[in-house]
């Protein structure tokens, strides 16, 4: 029953358990043979890997000193929230700013994501679709919720940017269904809810089949990033790896962000777009436990957002 239980936000921890348990003992197992894991996971296929960060956060505004700043840090590439929250039909003319910020990014020579967050509903998703197609979005990202697989369908035959999603799936028996039916382009399984790095793989196995990329979902911690990476290096359909880094999710642990609870951050650095491939045996990093107690004693726990239309009806979790 693990496996078949509802989305994270809110939901049971079952997976997250499953998957922080199946991540340990592949750590555990190359430490102790001396070798990184990717070296039991077939070895590498590539010696450095594609990256891309956030910029917007929830409610998107002038993202161009947002991105400036991304490019300053070695990134190429970013995603933003396609909207603010809307109304299930709303006026066309919420969507104009959505197309002016990937303009801006877009003329800075960078390639830009666009993430629906699954909070736009079917009358105003593909509608959107449409009128960032011209511009070339590297990916639109939850066009609709998963639980809509027949409208995901169907906006994925109406436009011809890649369609990415898998957030909010737990395993490759989740996944089959969009594989089969060719709704999904790219893949974004969370190896911290997906049964940790080795049903992962075997997703990337599942969807190499079907020539699905795979882009592993946000990792909001070093160890999450470490092991998406470990994987990444070892599978063919691999194409870009998101980073939490500088997040605004991570604003609430005030001046930590991902890389403070690592010994050697070198190790997540960013360069041309790329980060190298981790060498030291395990995931290849060694965690701070100093600073994950001192972190952990002192920061709230995160609470989902509300967004409430002027109506005062609820618009999103």
């Amino acid at each position: 029953m693990a496996w078949r239980l509802g989305f994270y936000r809110g939901g049971p921890v079952f997976m997250s358990a499953i998957s922080g348990i199946d991540i340990a003992l592949w750590d555990l197992k190359g430490r102790r043979l001396g070798v990184p894991v990717y070296q039991l996971l077939g070895g590498k296929v590539r010696n450095k890997l594609s990256v891309y960060a956030w910029i917007g956060g929830d409610r998107p505004a002038d993202v161009g000193e947002a991105a400036k700043a991304r490019q300053a840090q070695g990134f190429k590439a970013v995603k933003m929230n396609a909207t603010e929250d809307v109304n299930w039909l709303d006026s066309p003319s919420v969507l104009d700013s959505s197309v002016e910020r990937l303009k801006t990014v877009k003329a800075l020579g960078m390639d830009a994501a666009l993430d629906f967050h699954g909070r736009l509903h079917k009358p105003m998703a593909k509608q959107l679709a449409k009128v960032l197609e011209p511009h070339r979005p590297l990916f639109l990202e939850e066009p609709l919720l998963s639980e809509h697989p027949e409208g995901i369908k169907q906006l994925s035959e109406q436009v011809s940017c890649p369609i990415a999603l898998g957030e909010r799936l737990y395993s490759r028996w989740d996944v089959k269904r969009f594989l089969e039916d060719g709704s999904v382009d790219v893949l974004q399984p969370d190896i911290s809810h997906c049964g940790g790095i080795s049903e992962l793989r075997r997703i990337a196995n599942m969807a190499e089949t079907y020539d699905v990329a795979i882009a592993p979902h946000c990792p909001l911690g070093p160890i999450a990033l470490a092991a998406c990476m470990q994987v990444d290096l070892s599978i063919s359909n691999f194409v870009i790896q998101e980073m939490s880094i500088g997040m605004h999710y991570n604003l609430d642990a005030g001046e930590y962000d991902i890389t403070s609870y690592v010994k050697d951050p070198r190790v997540f650095n960013v360069q041309d777009g790329y980060v190298e491939a981790l060498k030291a045996p395990g995931l290849g990093i060694e965690v701070d436990e100093e600073v994950v107690r001192r972190v952990a004693q002192k920061t709230p726990a995160w609470q989902p957002k509300e967004f409430f239309g002027p109506d005062g009806s609820i618009r999103e979790w």
